[in-house]
């Protein structure tokens, strides 16, 4: 099929025609041609004509909770991707924190078989760890044959430091890459919101900054133990997810500038709120990592700015009724964010510029992960997604199954239109 594209402003650092007003011919799934007033073969051409259109190549989350298999009630493969397609996202990686776990290659290819014809693509994280339990390592090279785009424990952070150190020799070989959400968990047992004044008066125990802190500091460490006196690989080695501290955004821009293979993201809503939104006891704002201090918030955007944060991700974790309309103490942390990580972001955006927010959402996520990198070229595969950086929208309803999200019923600026991909349109409107 044939789609036609009108007056669209191009975003994509990487392409000759970025920042211009253009047509695009898209036909089988490839960019056939670019340029002004193209005519559309009558009868054979949808044409996607919208105020203010902009295009950039597809967005990438690189961290959702599909819950597909074992927890269908609260999401599933369709659901998911639904969600993901509303939100200008072309592909996703999914946590492997299912039932079964993802360990196994039996598991794996359930994935890679349920993903086929959904509107994005689904890339698989396999367990670093059997069961996430952190104790025996999967076999990582089967699974990295079996199509794992990254290895992780997902929401259990790595605690053993010589699990951690051979996982990093173990990927060596074939470039593989670890996701590790950094946390050391004997500080945060029990935990329920960020340490500091706002939890003392709240009356809740805290999860200090100093848990994250201190992990990243001791993974950098045994990162720079195993490339000691090494050629250090053009790929990312070490990737960090969810940081939401001031002082692990300096740790992570240290480490780059010495030089080390590590790479990071940030959850689209740690952008928006600190922890002095928890004191109403609302369990759609209960995450972990936690909403932090204002300075925290401060310095995460300016990691951003700087390159120091590559990534901006949704954390997408949903849960039903039964595990958030409870007390804030026994409530399941999480939230659903697949819809509204762009509308956050811009809503409440602090200097980004539309190339710096496509660069975060589209071109570094596919570099982390190994993807092929895509661009707004003839010849290229049409993988894009259309949004409007100015229109403003009422967040009124969800595709996920599960509805835990603190922004139904709120006014964005910045309206996702839809996304072109494997050859097909995919809009929600």
């Amino acid at each position: 099929m044939q789609f036609l594209i009108r007056s669209a402003r191009i975003v994509d650092p990487q392409s000759s025609f970025n920042g211009l007003v253009c047509d695009i011919i898209v036909e089988n799934g490839i960019i056939r041609q670019i340029g002004t007033n193209l005519d559309a073969e009558e009868g054979k051409t949808r044409i996607i004509e919208e105020a203010n259109v902009h295009v950039s190549p597809g967005w990438v989350d690189l961290r959702v909770s599909a819950k597909d298999p074992g927890y269908e009630h609260k999401e599933d493969l369709t659901s998911v991707c639904q969600a993901a397609a509303a939100g200008g996202f072309t592909d996703i990686a999914v946590l492997p924190n299912t039932k079964p776990v993802v360990d196994s290659k039996d598991t794996l290819g359930y994935l890679r078989r349920m993903a086929e014809g959904q509107p994005v693509a689904v890339h698989p994280i396999a367990a670093v760890t059997r069961q996430t339990e952190g104790e025996d390592l999967t076999e990582m090279i089967d699974l990295h044959h079996a199509g794992a785009v990254a290895f992780s424990d997902g929401e259990h952070p790595l605690q053993n430091p010589d699990l951690l150190l051979k996982t990093l020799q173990y990927l060596q070989p074939f470039d593989g890459l670890l996701m590790n959400r950094p946390e050391e968990a004997m500080l945060t047992r029990f935990g329920q919101m960020h340490e500091g004044i706002q939890s003392t008066l709240l009356g809740l125990k805290g999860l200090p900054a100093l848990a994250e802190e201190l992990m990243i500091e001791r993974d950098l460490r045994l990162l720079e133990y195993v490339y000691l006196q090494k050629d250090l690989p053009a790929t990312t080695v070490l990737h960090f997810s969810t940081l939401s501290s001031a002082r692990s955004v300096e740790l992570i821009r240290q480490a780059k500038q010495q030089g080390l293979p590590v790479s990071c993201d940030v959850a689209a809503h740690q952008l928006v709120f600190d922890d002095s939104a928890l004191a109403g006891f609302d369990t759609n704002l209960k995450v972990n990592p936690p909403f932090r201090s204002r300075a925290d918030v401060d310095a995460l955007w300016q990691g951003l700015a700087d390159g120091t944060i590559d990534a901006i991700v949704s954390d997408h974790n949903p849960h039903d009724e039964e595990c958030k309309n409870l007390e804030f103490d026994v409530a399941d942390f999480g939230i659903t964010g697949l819809e509204t990580v762009f509308a956050v972001v811009v809503s409440h955006n602090q200097g980004l510029s539309l190339e710096q927010l496509v660069d975060k959402l589209a071109i570094r996520p596919r570099q982390i992960l190994r993807l092929p990198l895509v661009s707004i070229a003839e010849g290229q595969a049409a993988s894009l997604t259309l949004f409007d950086p100015g229109r403003n929208w009422t967040f009124e309803g969800t595709l996920s199954k599960s509805k835990n999200t603190p922004f139904l019923g709120q006014t964005f600026t910045g309206w996702v239109a839809g996304i072109l991909h494997q050859g097909q349109y995919y809009t929600h409107t």
